[in-house]
């Protein structure tokens, strides 16, 4: 009895230790595959990440390989988008402004030719009436019909008025979290083994931790896979259509006798404002300095006359008497 509680006792820490090990293993094997994905986003990497998660023989990875690899490829290990000729994963978005004639059929037009070419409509906005009336409407176009379906647009419009576009490529990113995948299956088979021969329940709870934080990392990652995929396989593009302008309602637009009434009352309150602002600085400010600077010039000025007067009026030189007789 003593040999076998010993004995249970010391495999409890192995397990806990192999599990350990396990998990840095995974880590550093993901890291490792990050830092190796990085640079050599091509073709080939996208097309081979996923394949040795399809090709696992283990039981127990089996709907995690399924999860991840229904949203990536189907079948024999194809991907579900078409990259283009490079290989790559670009997610492209677009926004055009258009000038049609009328408003129902452009759109329906462009309904048509975007389903023709195997999109949808994601959705759609109408705003105004008559003349001022606008619709806008969000494709999902497939990546390898984006060029074909501008020129399709451009073709039915009257005019462009505005056209812009924005590619992101995401090559990199996916390759990274197929590896990334591929590792983290890898561990939770090795997980799920020693689950299988684990006796404690202390071992049993540890090791059913760590695979329930290894299947929520491999959910996660498949999503934002699949997430990244299904924008490089369907590009967005949003649509803004506007009829053509009328010019005589154009121009009752333009004209308005009330708004033209409004601004030059605005004008003459703004110029009575403006008198009114300069004559109470004039009285508050310029009046009371003038006024000072008068009183300062006059005291000048008499203190300048009362010293010339003086200069002027002083004694006068002595005169020699005048003889008389002769004398």
């Amino acid at each position: 009895m003593l040999s076998i509680r010993r004995r249970s006792i010391g495999r409890g820490p192995l397990v806990v230790a192999i599990l350990f090990i396990l998990a840095f293993a995974a880590a550093c094997g993901s890291a490792a595959s990050g830092g190796f994905a990085a640079p050599g986003a091509s073709a080939a990497p996208a097309r081979e990440a996923p394949q040795p998660a399809s090709g696992g023989g283990d039981p127990a990875a089996g709907p995690v390989d399924d999860s991840g690899g229904n949203g990536q490829s189907g079948g024999g290990g194809a991907p579900l988008l078409a990259p283009d000729e490079q290989g790559l994963l670009i997610i492209k978005n677009g926004t055009m402004s258009l000038q049609v004639e009328g408003l129902d059929a452009a759109v329906a037009k462009a309904t048509k030719q975007i389903d023709a070419l195997g999109g949808y409509v994601s959705g759609s906005d109408r705003s105004g009436d008559d003349e001022l009336a606008t619709a806008s409407v969000t494709f999902r176009i497939p990546a390898a019909r984006w060029d074909e379906a501008l020129a399709g647009l451009r073709g039915m419009a009257i005019k462009v008025l505005a056209e812009r576009s924005t590619t992101e490529d995401v090559t990199t990113q996916v390759v990274d979290l197929g590896a990334r995948i591929v590792n983290l299956q890898a561990t939770e088979r090795a997980l799920q083994t020693i689950m299988d021969k684990a006796t404690a329940i202390k071992d049993v709870l540890a090791v059913q931790a760590e695979l329930t934080t290894v299947r929520g990392q491999i959910e996660q990652m498949t999503a934002e896979k699949t997430h990244l995929e299904q924008q490089a396989a369907m590009s967005t593009l949003a649509v803004t259509f506007n009829l053509k302008p009328n010019p005589v309602l154009t121009s009752q637009q333009q004209f308005d006798p009330g708004a033209e009434a409004e601004k030059a009352s605005a004008n003459l309150v703004s110029g009575l404002q403006g008198l009114a602002t300069a004559g109470i600085w004039f009285v508050i400010v310029w009046v009371p300095a003038l006024l000072f600077l008068g009183v300062v010039l006059g005291i000048v000025y008499l203190g300048f006359r009362r010293v010339r007067r003086m200069g002027d009026g002083g004694p006068p030189d002595p005169v020699a008497p005048v003889a008389e007789g002769g004398a």
